[in-house]
């Protein structure tokens, strides 16, 4: 079995799934008291925000590749970033890596690809929905047309993530609101939804609509589960 080198803690509400996750996959797949190879590094989110909110991405991509090399060092055989927005430094992170990193868009394209949806809308911070650093590889690389909210409802979801979900609250009200932006995001075409913020899926699930929701992190748990049980 391979070691997972998890890079996480943005925030660490969304890197305990991850866990979870991971080990029940392994678990459900050799039975007994299996359990993955994880070696986990988890930041101080407060740091990492501040970088994201004042632009600082060069600073913010350093203090994650610092992170990352440990991680190497500490014995992994691959990498994953938990979190969605800062794969805007993936390629930052992968340049001061020997191992390969499992970039969280392409376990959940190929599941959109798998499904044969072509019209898909993203949910996530606003440096995920707005940048194309995320968008441009769903496109250029699986051939989807990406879809994003108008830009109160962006503001909205990004609200949501930094001021409730990161901090591990769970508002009615807002599980409604994204309910109303999904729903209206399917009106103008959408065909499923990516929960394109790893803190996301803990607020919209399945239940709440009857559109397609791809979460990204139980994708991107489970390709690492996938991965970690492949022949080194």
């Amino acid at each position: 079995m391979k070691t997972i080198g998890m890079l996480g803690g943005m925030s660490w509400e969304s890197t305990v799934p991850y866990y979870q996750i991971i080990n029940r996959y392994i678990q459900q797949q050799l039975g007994g008291l299996h359990s993955a190879r994880i070696v986990l590094h988890s930041v101080n989110f407060a740091e990492v925000e501040q970088l994201q909110h004042t632009g600082q991405w060069d600073k913010a991509g350093d203090l994650l590749a610092e992170a990352a090399v440990g991680l190497e060092h500490a014995g992994a055989d691959f990498l994953i970033i938990c979190t969605n927005t800062m794969h805007k430094v993936a390629h930052q992170i992968q340049e001061r890596l020997t191992i390969p990193l499992l970039h969280i868009a392409d376990p959940t394209a190929q599941a959109l690809v798998e499904a044969g949806f072509k019209r898909v809308a993203l949910l996530g911070t606003a440096f995920t929905m707005e940048q194309n650093f995320y968008k441009q590889r769903l496109v250029e690389q699986y051939g989807l047309e990406v879809m994003i909210p108008d830009e109160r409802q962006r503001k909205q979801v990004h609200q949501i993530i930094y001021d409730e979900l990161c901090q591990g609250k769970i508002n009615e009200d807002s599980r409604r609101t994204y309910v109303q932006i999904a729903e209206s995001l399917a009106e103008q075409g959408a065909e499923a939804i990516i929960l394109g913020c790893t803190e996301i899926s803990l607020l919209l699930t399945p239940e709440y609509t009857s559109i397609p929701l791809f979460d990204t992190t139980r994708l991107h748990a489970e390709a690492a589960a996938v991965n970690a049980l492949q022949d080194k």
